[in-house]
């Protein structure tokens, strides 16, 4: 097995909590609208519920993306070539990863995750899949720039960012995360980058609130850690997982919303809610052509290559870093 035992990069105080979800999560209770960043939801339990997600009946996306991975493999050698070290960002489980690698003849996979326990454990079981594969998993928040292991620090790379996590931030926050991939990776680096696709919104609905209630538990999940890990005391059963379509901004929302007054404590600050007040958790932005490519762009990649699954439900978008231009 050629696995590295992996980097941690995630600071943490002396009783081991994750000061970013702490600051994060403190201030985010504090606004008008209570908001928290979608990252957090991925802790060890949460990524589990995820990939419980992308099994159930309503949730296309994975299917859709590994329809192309399955079906365009001779196309990505192709345009990626062999040799290069592939760089996941937020790898969960890698359930889609093997497709791509058995396509391009890589020369080193690096997983970045944010929840350690789960991405050992992913790397431990790709690294089976793959024996003369070097595999260097790295804990870290890929929303910052990540030192890379010295050991791929010469090769030529290539971003994967599948499943559309792009479109859980605001775009603002979209192009600065691209721009930090880019400088993680490097000149004459390429991305791989998923993307989800305007459509029905009682498909999209159904999406993101299923009828076995998976989608919920994972929303709910979120606070179940803060509980556990910033000595919360919010009352779960007064909250109800809610999905909304807000076509203005072509998103789906995924909420918390307070069923009653009530009123909690977070790392020792107390916050109150109003009955139908809600904590927003997460977006999920669907794109067309035009809107994907204008993102990449403004986050410093040039798009080479698109592909839809058979049901232009989905899109996977490959993208060159761009090169530096003092005109236009």
């Amino acid at each position: 097995m050629n696995t590295n035992k992996g980097m941690a990069l995630v600071d943490r105080d002396d009783d081991g909590v994750d000061l970013a979800f702490r600051a994060d999560v403190l201030s985010g209770l504090a606004q008008d609208q209570k908001a928290i960043p979608a990252r957090w939801l991925y802790d060890d339990a949460g990524s589990q519920l995820f990939e419980d997600i992308t099994q159930i009946p309503e949730y296309y996306p994975t299917r859709a993306e590994t329809e192309i991975l399955t079906e365009r493999g001779s196309e990505f050698a192709d345009k990626i070539g062999p040799g290069r070290a592939v760089v996941e960002f937020g790898s969960g489980s890698s359930v889609k990863t093997p497709l791509l690698l058995s396509s391009i003849e890589p020369a080193a996979y690096v997983p970045l995750d944010i929840a350690g326990d789960f991405l050992r454990a992913s790397a431990e079981q790709l690294s089976a899949k793959f024996p003369g594969l070097p595999v260097y998993p790295v804990e870290a928040d890929f929303m910052r720039r990540v030192e890379l292991p010295q050991e791929v620090a010469e090769m030529p790379k290539l971003g994967f960012f599948p499943g559309s996590t792009i479109g859980n931030m605001v775009a603002r926050t979209s192009v600065d995360l691209l721009r930090t991939m880019r400088e993680t990776l490097g000149e004459g680096s390429k991305l791989l980058i998923g993307m989800d696709l305007i459509k029905d919104a009682d498909v999209l609905r159904a999406a993101y609130d299923d009828a076995a209630g998976v989608t919920a538990e994972f929303n709910l999940n979120l606070l179940r850690r803060i509980n556990r890990e910033l000595d919360g005391d919010i009352p779960l059963e007064k909250f109800a997982h809610e999905a909304r379509w807000v076509d203005d901004y072509a998103r789906i929302e995924m909420h918390l919303v307070a069923s009653g007054e009530l009123s909690f404590t977070v790392s020792g600050n107390t916050f109150e809610m109003n009955e139908g007040e809600s904590i927003h958790t997460e977006n999920s932005h669907k794109f067309d052509r035009r809107t994907s490519y204008t993102l990449l762009l403004a986050g410093g990649w040039t798009p080479v290559q698109r592909w839809l699954d058979s049901e232009d439900r989905f899109s996977l978008i490959l993208a060159d870093a761009t090169v530096p231009r003092g005109a236009p």
